[in-house]
């Protein structure tokens, strides 16, 4: 699910930016190092804008700037439950594993319908029924999250295609 979230961050700026484009770096320098973070929580999507800028504080013996900038930013946080559209990037006998963005999904073979079944002999490896539903790399596949695991700098998910109006798009 998307947010809108207010954030802050401290920036450090190197003298040789301080002067009139000085808030240009600093927008710049915040774009660079927050849009697309994982934050273990959420994904930063983008900064929407720039609420505040601090007068800067220079840090002792190194002339180096330190500026606090707050801001506002779409998040997106996936939760249990969430359906959500994605792409399949490996398929193997155990399920297959779907990106979802910047979220990776694994589908276990447990969760895919029992009319859909593992091709061993196929190239590239799928499941199918042998019919019109392929589950193979590159297929357009929609989710349901069953739960959400969360590391410092990424976010896992398990997910199932056994429901009404979720599989092969």
């Amino acid at each position: 699910m998307f947010f809108i979230h207010d954030l802050e961050r401290v920036l450090i700026l190197h003298p040789s930016f301080f002067g009139a484009n000085m808030r240009e770096h600093l927008v710049t320098a915040l774009l660079d190092q927050v849009e697309g973070l994982c934050t273990g929580r959420y994904y930063i999507i983008c900064v929407m804008e720039t609420t505040h800028i601090s007068k800067g504080r220079i840090i002792p013996g190194s002339g180096i700037a330190e500026f606090t900038i707050q801001y506002k930013a779409l998040v997106w946080k996936p939760f249990k439950g969430e359906t959500v559209d994605g792409i399949v990037i490996s398929v193997n006998k155990m399920g297959f594993f779907a990106e979802v963005g910047p979220l990776s999904v694994f589908v276990s073979s447990h969760l895919i319908p029992g009319d859909i079944k593992f091709d061993p002999t196929a190239n590239p490896p799928q499941f199918t029924d042998n019919g019109d539903q392929v589950i193979e790399k590159g297929t357009h596949i929609r989710i349901k999250l069953i739960g959400t695991r969360m590391d410092v700098n990424r976010l896992y998910a398990i997910g199932s295609v056994k429901e009404d109006f979720l599989g092969v798009l």
